[in-house]
C-alpha cells in the first residue's frame, strides 16, 4: 500500500475511492450473500499491480518470476495472466451527509466522479449508491450511460449523519451486479462517521473476506469552517480505518488538500487498474474455512506491489504436494 500526498492550500476533505478490481470467482460467481462468507469457497483469483521505483507499471513479468506464498509455503497456482485495458465495473458509493456540504467537499466529489467517467473506456459500466442517515440507496443501477450517473450526482443535496462503516460493509456484494470481471468500488466520503452500527473491529473482520484492491482518495479540512458545529471537526475523520482498508486490500491511499485535486488522483488509479496481473488457484477443500494471509514474491526490479493480504477459505494447494480436489 502506498500513500501519496497532494498538498495545496486549504485543506482536506475525505473522498475515499475504493476500487474493487479482480473477481470473486474465476468461474461461476457466488450468490450475493454477506461478503464475509460468499468468497469462502471456489476459485481464488489474486490481482496485483507491479511498479518500478518511479511508480511506473512493469509490464513484462513472467510466470516463473512470480510466486504466491502463504504462511511460509509456496502455493501451487494454475493461472497467470496480464490484463491490459480490461473493462471495469465501478460501484460509486457517495456520502450525502450534511458534513459533505462544507468547504467544497461535494464539489470535489463531483469533480472526481466526472473525471472517472471521462476516463472510462468501452465496456466499463457504473452504478451509483448514496448513503446518509444510516441508509444505503441505489440511485442508478449498473449502466454504460455515463450521463445518467452525472445527472444523479449533480442532484445530490447533503443532509443527515454519516455511516460509512455500514455503507462499506454492504458494497462488495453490490459490486457483483456489474458486468465485468474486474470491479471497483468508489467510496466518496469526508470520513466523519457518526452513525454507523458496524464497529471498526467488525469492519476489519469483514474486510478480511474482500479479495480486491481498495483505493481511498482523501481531502480533509485542516481547520474547521467558521460557524461549524463541534461535531464537524475533521479530527473525527476515520483516516486510520481508510488506510487499513487500502493496506489489507493492496490499494493506494491518496490524500489531497484541495477538492479539485482529487481529479488528479484518478490518473493514479487508472494506471494501477488498467495494467494488472492475475494469479489463481483452487483451494483444496481441506481444513477449516478461515482467513489465510499470503504474499506475492516478485523480482527485485519490482519496487512496489499492490495486492490484497489474504483470502478466506480452506487450505491452498502447495507446490510439491499431490493436487487435492475440492
Amino acid at each position: 500500500m502506498e500513500i501519496v500526498m497532494l498538498r495545496r492550500g486549504i485543506g482536506t476533505l475525505l473522498v475515499t475511492a475504493l476500487l474493487l478490481s479482480g473477481t470473486l470467482q474465476a468461474q461461476t460467481p457466488p450468490d450475493p450473500q454477506t461478503f464475509g462468507t460468499s468468497i469462502s469457497v471456489g476459485y481464488v483469483l489474486v490481482s496485483f499491480a507491479a511498479l518500478d521505483q518511479k511508480g511506473r507499471p512493469i509490464q513484462d513479468l513472467q510466470k516463473k518470476e512470480v510466486h504466491l506464498r502463504s504462511e511460509g509455503k509456496t502455493i501451487a497456482t494454475d493461472l497467470f495472466d496480464r490484463l491490459d485495458n480490461a473493462p471495469i465495473s465501478f460501484t460509486i458509493l457517495l456520502d450525502t451527509s450534511g458534513s459533505m456540504g462544507l468547504a467544497g467537499k461535494m464539489g470535489g466529489a463531483r469533480a472526481a466522479i466526472a473525471e472517472l467517467l471521462a476516463k472510462g473506456r468501452p465496456g466499463d459500466d457504473f452504478a451509483l449508491y448514496l448513503f446518509a442517515r444510516g441508509l444505503v440507496a441505489e440511485r442508478v443501477p449498473f449502466t454504460e450511460e455515463k450521463q445518467l450517473i452525472l445527472k444523479a450526482v449533480n442532484q445530490v443535496q447533503p443532509f443527515g449523519k454519516t455511516a460509512f462503516f455500514d455503507a462499506l460493509a454492504e458494497m462488495p456484494d453490490k459490486s457483483l451486479l456489474g458486468h465485468n470481471g474486474s470491479r471497483a468500488i468508489i467510496l466518496l466520503t469526508d470520513g466523519l462517521d457518526n452513525a454507523s452500527t458496524v464497529t471498526r473491529t467488525e469492519l476489519a473482520k469483514l474486510l478480511e473476506g474482500v479479495n480486491v484492491p481498495v483505493y481511498p482518495l482523501g481531502l480533509r479540512l485542516q481547520a474547521r469552517p467558521k460557524n461549524a458545529s463541534p461535531t464537524a471537526s475533521e479530527t473525527m475523520s476515520d483516516v486510520e480505518i481508510l488506510d487499513f482498508v487500502a493496506r489489507v486490500s493492496g490499494g493506494r491511499l491518496v490524500m489531497a488538500t484541495e477538492p479539485q485535486k482529487l481529479r488528479e488522483s484518478i490518473d493514479l488509479i487508472e494506471k494501477d487498474l488498467r495494467t494488472q496481473y492475475s494469479i489463481g488457484f483452487t483451494p483444496t477443500g481441506k481444513g477449516e474455512v478461515r482467513y489465510r494471509p499470503f504474499t506475492v514474491a516478485v523480482p527485485r526490479r519490482v519496487k512496489i506491489i499492490r495486492v490484497r493480504s489474504g483470502y478466506k477459505g480452506t487450505e491452498p494447494p502447495l507446490e510439491g504436494s499431490k493436487r487435492r480436489g475440492r
